[in-house]
């Protein structure tokens, strides 16, 4: 084979997308992370104690970090000594829904255009937009908390009381499939998998924070 026809048809993978177990709600934190950037650590020390994540903050002078690092290290769900979060599934479901088999590897963008909700849906797609979209600027009016240092790529989110009721809806059924589904199945298949991280999410009493890792 010629060299050249083999590097032209290189793709490169897809992103891959990973949900992590957080602890409070974005929209409490950024009003006291936007103090915080400006060296008044006050607020935020008052509503994440002594989140494990976080650097060590002296009053008066401003963080060194950005305002999309500060959330992610102050959603998530540390564990004991500073340790990353435990994941909320180490196995098939999370390398599923982590690179999907869709154009942009994304599954919660693969269910909103390839599901429709019906007559008795009450909040699937508001979920799953908020999972998925909720930190881009277009829904959060906030332009510094999705991107970050290092390729931090925050997507969006659901808190604590929002992960059943999302469970909830999907096991409902009130939704069907769309005729113009390309992979058969594709939307069964990424449900599965996300009521594994969903449930998981429910017995640890946390919430989901999604992200890109490209």
């Amino acid at each position: 084979m010629n060299g050249g026809a083999y590097l032209s048809s290189y793709v490169p993978p897809t992103p891959f997308h990973t949900f992590d177990p957080t602890r409070g709600d974005p929209l409490d934190l950024i009003p006291a992370i936007k103090s915080s950037m400006n060296g008044n650590h006050g607020d935020l020390i008052g509503i994440v104690g002594g989140n494990l994540g976080l650097p060590s903050l002296s009053e008066g002078v401003e963080t060194p970090l950005d305002p999309a690092t500060m959330l992610m290290l102050s959603l998530m769900d540390w564990q004991e000594g500073g340790r990353a979060p435990m994941p909320l599934d180490s196995g098939h479901s999370r390398e599923r829904l982590g690179r999907f088999p869709s154009e942009d590897g994304n599954a919660i963008e693969y269910l909103l255009t390839y599901t429709k909700e019906g007559d008795g849906s009450l909040c699937l797609h508001r979920l799953l937009e908020k999972l998925g979209r909720g930190l881009h600027e277009e829904s959060l009016g906030e332009p510094e908390f999705s991107t970050g240092a290092g390729g931090i790529e925050l997507l969006g989110w659901i808190d604590e009381g929002e992960v059943p009721e999302l469970r909830k809806e999907i096991e409902r059924g009130a939704w069907s499939v769309a005729s113009d589904e390309p992979n058969d199945g594709g939307v069964q298949d990424a449900f599965r998998h996300l009521l594994v991280i969903l449930r998981s999410a429910r017995r640890r009493g946390c919430g989901l924070l999604m992200r890109r890792h490209s």
